[in-house]
């Protein structure tokens, strides 16, 4: 039987593994008061936007939904200062302590992302500038500038009122900062900022022309002041810059507003805000260095529901701490800004948010209550209508509320645990997207193309920063680690050394910290380790056939012609693992993967965006080569596994994200925490959509 089939057959027959968390810090409780659920649901609600008579109504239909939490406050600015310097809290006070008398908790939200008429009409210096000049007005969100000194003080003013009204309050059980994050500013106070975070990075003008080589097409400065603020078709050190500037500038912005927090709440209320899965406008490991806990907004962003691609954004949030997160928002079962807003399938929202949950989520928020008289998101999903009543999804809803009363105690205490990690690197995906060479090779895409077989096959993914700590990870996967400092490849061949399994994909060290070409090639500083380089790339209009160790398959998008460097291969341990076939001459029977065993780890670069069947059995030879099982073996495509546990718990989570029953054999008898607490099961039966949760014995 051939090594590859014999790796197939023996990863299915494994059996279940549960990963010991024993010494891992973390606690999956939601909240850090201990007399709210461990696992919370709860939506958006604004109070201020409906008469206060109906207020217990709305609070009555959500506590009989076995909703505990809501967030308020996030728009509601003109409504706590109405005119400047003049506050109105009463609404607010109410609201709390009437939600309170519905076992609801909440999460105040700071107003920052909306500031009132009266604030940009008398400050116009406060709203944003735009790339090309264009200064915005009032009427929508977002239109703050993000660096302006004045918008930063009434910022902090409003928030410093809040900070102490409610700061002790023990029904508020967190902030979130701001909403959603995202456009800088491009006025003469943002650039004038960018020109002194540029000298400070630099110290001299004569040093940033050197690593930037302003030479090129005679860019070379004579001063600061003279450099252009683009975000796009320049420099390529320049925007790389830019982006880190935005970053440090959001990071600033959000620390601005948790000055004015930390000294006024009490200490068990967490800070955070909410993120949008694959945004790349900053750094999002920069800014959650700051906060408590990460949370995100998980919105279905096509018409079709990829449960992969939105594991991954879990896992990506859940990276940004490397802990348990929320899920501050999602779609009830539509949103209004698509195209075409189709609706989830009847099931599926009970099926994404136990996705959330077994992916480290600790709360699921839905967007929204009800939806304002009037506004621009008039036709976006809700859980209950227009005139009041509820509409077909919140008794959706409502079972799902039971099923986290269920659970929740089950859960508390545990979080996810992988022995796989895939980095994502920020300045690497800027990189790429300022010169792609091919419009097709968008790095998020490569990163889910190494992601989906692993997660299917291993069924636990971390997705970390490239400074994250590795040493528990058995396989680490830098899928276009294309941005590649001398420090960061010394902490990932530490990695290897110490027994770790390192794989490079395409276009991995191509550039330097600023942004230029590394001139001793690709992997750039792993060259050494790895015994090879890449000698040319190529963008492809048709795909390239490729054959060897994997057996044949094809290259699409982008190939690299690899050279093998070291003088003895075999006693260096380097294996050519797959060739291309005859297609444009350059590539014909050159290296695409190349591996080398490293002391006791590994160190393999796969120069090619593999084809689906072809990176499928790529993933299972590396799996089995790091010696990762899947937690549950023989498990038909579409279901889901996820696994929570702690030291004394092991919690399995399957979802059938399929359209048909399917039949699970579990490799021990446990608990249904959904179905018969008290009887054992060896076996579960999902329907479409359909979701169990299991719990082993103590150890």
């Amino acid at each position: 039987m051939p090594l590859l089939r014999r790796i197939l057959c023996s990863a299915a027959a494994i059996g279940i593994v549960f990963i010991s968390s024993a010494g891992t810090p973390g606690h999956a409780q939601a909240t850090n008061f201990p007399d709210k659920p461990p696992i919370l649901l709860g939506a958006a609600w604004y109070p201020e936007q409906w008469p206060e008579s109906r207020w217990n109504t709305d609070l009555d239909l959500m506590e009989k939904a076995h909703i505990h939490l809501v967030r308020i406050g996030e728009f509601a600015w003109s409504s706590m200062e109405p005119s400047e310097g003049k506050y109105n809290f009463g609404w607010l006070d109410k609201a709390i302590a009437m939600a309170a008398q519905h076992h609801i908790c909440v999460v105040l939200g700071t107003p920052s992302a909306a500031p009132p008429a009266w604030l940009t009409s008398k400050y116009p210096q406060t709203l944003r500038v735009s790339e090309n000049g264009v200064r915005a007005q009032h009427g929508n969100r977002q239109q703050f500038s993000f660096s302006d000194p004045l918008y930063r003080k009434f910022v902090y003013n409003i928030v410093l009122q809040m900070a102490r009204r409610y700061g002790h309050n023990p029904d508020v059980v967190g902030w979130q900062l701001d909403n959603e994050f995202a456009e800088p500013d491009f006025g003469p106070t943002a650039q004038a900022q960018f020109h002194a975070w540029l000298q400070k990075r630099y110290g001299t003008i004569a040093n940033l022309n050197e690593k930037w080589a302003t030479a090129y097409w005679s860019q070379t400065y004579d001063n600061f002041d003279e450099i252009p603020v683009r975000a796009d078709n320049e420099n390529p050190a320049l925007l790389l810059d830019w982006k880190r500037f935005v970053t440090d500038t959001w990071k600033s912005y959000a620390q601005n507003q948790i000055n004015a927090l930390r000294p006024n709440i009490d200490p068990r209320q967490f800070i955070t805000t909410n993120t949008m899965g694959w945004f790349d406008g900053f750094n999002e490991y920069e800014l959650h260095s700051i906060l408590d806990m990460a949370a995100w907004d998980d919105y279905i962003s096509s018409d079709h529901y990829d449960y992969l691609d939105n594991g991954a954004r879990h896992d990506l949030t859940r990276g940004y701490k490397r802990k348990d997160f929320w899920v501050m928002e999602t779609e009830p079962v539509f949103v209004d800004w698509r195209k075409t807003n189709t609706p989830l399938k009847k099931g599926q929202v009970i099926d994404m948010a136990w996705q959330a949950i077994g992916h480290g989520a600790n709360a699921v928020e839905y967007w929204q209550w009800r939806s304002a008289p009037n506004g621009q998101e008039e036709y976006h999903g809700t859980l209950i209508g227009a005139d009041g009543k509820p509409v077909p999804v919140y008794w959706q809803i409502q079972k799902l509320g039971a099923e986290f009363d269920e659970t929740g105690s089950a859960l508390e205490g545990t979080s996810p645990h992988s022995r796989v990690a895939i980095i994502n690197d920020y300045d690497s995906r800027w990189a790429i997207n300022f010169q792609r060479q091919s419009a097709r090779f968008d790095p998020v895409k490569e990163m889910l193309a190494f992601y989906d077989p692993l997660r299917t096959m291993s069924q636990a993914v971390d997705i970390v920063s490239a400074q994250a700590p590795l040493s528990s990870y058995k396989l680490v996967v830098a899928p276009a680690l294309n941005v590649l400092t001398p420090v960061e490849a010394e902490h990932l061949m530490h990695y290897v050394r110490n027994g770790g399994h390192l794989i490079l994909g395409p276009r991995s060290g191509m550039k330097n910290e600023y942004n230029g070409l590394n001139p001793q090639g690709q992997p750039g500083p792993l060259e050494p380790f790895l015994g090879a380089r890449v000698l040319q790339y190529y963008a492809l209009a048709n795909n390239v056939p490729l054959d060897g160790f994997f057996g044949p398959g094809r290259a699409k998008i982008w190939a690299e012609q690899l050279t093998v460097t070291a003088k003895d291969p075999e006693a260096d341990h380097i294996h050519v693992l797959e060739r291309y076939g005859k297609s444009n001459g350059w590539l014909d029977g050159q290296p695409a993967i190349v591996t080398r065993r490293y002391g006791t780890g590994s160190i393999t670069y796969v120069g090619a965006w593999l084809n689906p069947p072809l990176m499928q059995k790529f993933a299972a030879w590396a799996l089995h080569d790091a010696g990762v099982r899947p937690i549950l073996p023989n498990v038909p495509m579409g279901v889901e596994v996820c696994q929570r546990s702690s030291a004394a718990k092991d919690i399995l989570i399957l979802i059938n994200h399929d359209t048909v029953t399917h039949t699970i054999m579990l490799r021990r008898p446990m608990f249904n925490l959904l179905g018969n607490k008290s009887m054992r099961v060896g076996e579960v039966t999902l329907p479409k959509y359909g979701v169990a949760v299991l719990e082993a014995s103590p150890r």
